[in-house]
Formats: structure tokens, C-alpha cells, sequence
């Protein structure tokens, strides 16, 4: 199983933005075939900084996820909301 953090700085006039882009998207991420949880953290500290936290099957299921026209058109409408550069994460487990 691969786990999938991405850990995103948004303007602090854009959260909103993003809460109301990450409830229209959800559902479709989790349902993208060798995709098992997606869920939005929030950073403790700085109330503009989110974390995606996802668990995919394995490095193709997601890559096919990443490489789809949905990601895409998401991951567009989400960067223009950013103050910062994303950083993304990938980890491996035995689950």
C-alpha cells in the first residue's frame, strides 16, 4: 500500500475556496479505482496549511489517478489558491 501526503500553503483568503473545492472532489478521489481513504487535515499551527492524506493501492493507482483528466482539472483550480509550493510525499506499508 502507498500512502499519499501532500501538504498545501494557502492564501488565507482562499481557505474557504479550498474547503468548499475539497468537498466537491472527495468522494470522486476516494472512488478512483485502487484508491481505499482520502481525507483534508488541518496543519495545528497555521490555520492556512492543509494536508491531503490518501492511501492507494499501490504507485500505478495512483499515478493513473494523477495522470487522469479530473486530477488535472482539480490540481488546476487548487494551485491558483496557493501562497506556497506544495510538497508531496509518497510512503510505502506492509497493510
Amino acid at each position: 500500500m502507498l500512502i499519499r501526503i501532500v501538504r498545501m500553503e494557502f492564501e488565507p483568503s482562499k481557505v474557504e475556496d479550498f474547503h468548499k473545492l475539497f468537498e466537491e472532489v472527495k468522494d470522486k478521489i476516494a472512488g478512483f479505482p485502487g484508491c481505499y481513504h482520502v481525507e483534508l487535515c488541518a496543519d495545528a499551527a497555521f490555520p492556512n496549511v492543509f494536508y491531503t492524506y490518501s492511501k492507494w493501492q499501490h504507485a500505478d493507482a495512483l499515478e493513473a489517478y494523477r495522470s487522469s483528466d479530473f486530477f488535472t482539472e482539480t490540481w488546476a483550480r487548487t494551485k491558483v489558491l496557493f501562497s506556497g509550493r506544495p510538497l508531496a510525499y509518497s510512503l510505502l506499508t506492509n497493510e
